[in-house]
């Protein structure tokens, strides 16, 4: 008998988790509250045991035989240009500057570098003929079953499932119905907010990281697309993120008023931008990850958050061990408990940040910001550079990722 999940968030994770499900033999249906597929997002990197999962994805679809080509190339062929990391000063001087890396792991710019909404297209695009889309539409409630899960839609439908599998964001209504408020929300004392401005002169295909006194950055990076991607960001233990659009920009406005550097253009720039998203960073810790026939994913799970540089990568190999230790189990219930005792220790290590992150970076005092600069001149040196490899890279690869292909019909194709 053919077991279905429904799976809700069109993201990242749960089109991944998609795409082995069906592979797999599974009927998937993924929902999303939008009206439409988010395509919007900032630039992201795919590393270490992500990228491996991408491999095993052939581009071609569900054929069965070893693939020409996979969706590690096609996320190669919408690579953003980027070419490194390179701090500058007030003047636009260069204090360190990090190239691109070169495996897929080092680096601060990783070797595959794509914008979130095209990553997310790219994935939609190979899963749709094979998986349920429904957008416009929630989670209401679910009942379960001794059979299955009762979910009733925000449309007032009503559906029997095998599983739900909640890949959802930071704030998930989903997990909240379900889990109530068991996940712990650890702020860290930074607000982002992103947008993208038209790409002027003086931008070029590094990823320019300035620093202004009292707990303020700015940097910006090219796109495929040609414009440039801007991030703002500074220290507060304020809540962000409820303001509307309008109060948003005011307030980014006042913040970086004389930040010094390309900040001038770059904040009237924000004034035409519609594409601002700003969130206040915390990571998502949550003492389990399945409550029944229900399953946490992505972010709504464990957001690291940006500044670990693993919440695509973690996505990925989530959405594919997930989607594995389900296929390879009779009952999910097993498969959740070997999904988490996989997947556990390796977000665990991407939740470590930096000790002093992201303060360290973020210093408010003019001392600390000449203390971080000259920091940054002796990691950037050649001598250090020899030594260390210039920044330390995430642990993206820090998984014994399980290999599920054993776990494919035969004829390689999926259920629907």
């Amino acid at each position: 008998m053919t077991r279905t999940a429904l799976i809700t968030g069109a993201g990242i994770a749960g089109e991944v988790a998609a795409w082995w499900l069906a592979r797999f033999g599974w009927r998937c249906t993924v929902i999303e509250r939008s009206s439409e597929l988010r395509t919007q997002g900032q630039n992201i990197d795919v590393r270490g045991a992500a990228r491996e999962v991408l491999r095993r994805m052939p581009s071609g679809g569900f054929d069965g035989r070893t693939p020409a080509r996979t969706v590690d190339d096609e996320v190669g062929d919408r690579s953003t240009g980027e070419v490194g990391t390179r701090f500058v000063d007030g003047d636009d001087t260069p204090l360190a500057e990090f190239p691109a890396g070169e495996s897929d792991t080092d680096g601060a710019t990783a070797e595959r570098e794509i914008l979130r909404g095209q990553l997310a297209e790219l994935l939609f695009e190979r899963t749709r003929g094979d998986v349920d889309h429904r957008f416009g539409l929630t989670v209401l409630r679910c009942e379960e079953a001794p059979d299955g899960l009762d979910v009733t839609f925000s449309d007032g439908s009503s559906e029997r499932f095998d599983v739900l599998l909640v890949a959802e964001g930071v704030g998930s209504t989903t997990r909240r119905r379900v889990f109530g408020d068991t996940a712990e929300r650890r702020a860290l004392g930074l607000t982002m907010g992103y947008y993208s401005v038209a790409r002027a002169p003086e931008d070029d295909d590094w990823w320019n990281w300035y620093n202004a006194p009292d707990g303020r950055s700015v940097t910006t990076r090219p796109d495929n697309v040609g414009r440039t991607r801007v991030t703002l960001s500074f220290r507060s233990d304020d809540r962000h993120d409820e303001l509307s659009r309008d109060e948003q920009k005011l307030m980014l406005r006042d913040r970086f008023a004389g930040a010094g550097w390309r900040t001038e253009r770059l904040l009237a720039g924000l004034d035409v931008a519609d594409d601002l998203y700003l969130e206040d960073l915390g990571q998502i810790v949550s003492p389990t990850w399945s409550s029944g026939r229900v399953a946490l994913l992505g972010d709504a799970a464990w957001c690291a958050t940006p500044v670990s540089g693993m919440g695509t990568s973690l996505a990925i190999v989530g959405g594919y061990v997930l989607a594995g230790e389900l296929a390879a189990h009779v009952h999910h219930r097993d498969g959740f408990a070997g999904y988490e005792r996989i997947l556990r220790p390796y977000v665990e290590q991407a939740q470590k940040l930096p000790p002093g992150t992201p303060q360290v970076v973020h210093p408010r005092s003019a001392i600390g910001l000449g203390v971080l600069r000259t920091a940054l001149r002796v990691a950037g040196s050649a001598p250090v550079k020899a030594v260390s490899g210039g920044l330390i890279s995430p642990p993206a690869d820090k998984i014994d990722l399980p290999d599920y292909a054993h776990l494919i019909p035969v004829d390689g194709n999926s259920a629907r």
